[in-house]
């Protein structure tokens, strides 16, 4: 089984930028694809980025060229640097791991904010 734990959200002003971040522990050796999804309220959850083992990120078209996500191996972790935060973005987001098999994984959440 594959665990993951994320760290990063707050509160941020309109235009402002955070970085959250996931580790992972377990069957890591599994994990084919890892990616970040939010859910705002009374919304279903999107997909905002994923990133496949050895392969190129993909974005919703809402975050494209303000947000990216970047997985560090050695550390078991996937980043995502969100910049010109809107408050449209606020939600909270979830970190998710996709094995070879095609089970999920996800953190448990963390709540990001933008706000004046």
């Amino acid at each position: 089984q594959v665990q993951l734990v994320e760290s990063g959200g707050g509160l941020v002003q309109p235009g402002g930028s955070l970085r959250l971040s996931c580790v992972a522990s377990g069957n890591i050796f599994t994990i084919k694809v890892m990616g970040w999804y939010r859910q705002a309220p009374g919304m279903q959850r999107e997909l905002v980025a994923a990133i496949p083992s050895g392969g190129s990120a993909n974005y919703a078209d809402s975050v494209k060229g303000r947000f990216t996500i970047a997985r560090d191996n050695a550390k078991n972790t996937v980043y995502l640097q969100m910049n010109s935060l809107k408050p449209e973005d606020t939600a909270v987001y979830y970190c998710n791991a996709r094995t070879y098999w095609l089970s999920d994984t996800w953190g448990q959440g963390t709540q990001v904010t933008v706000a004046s």
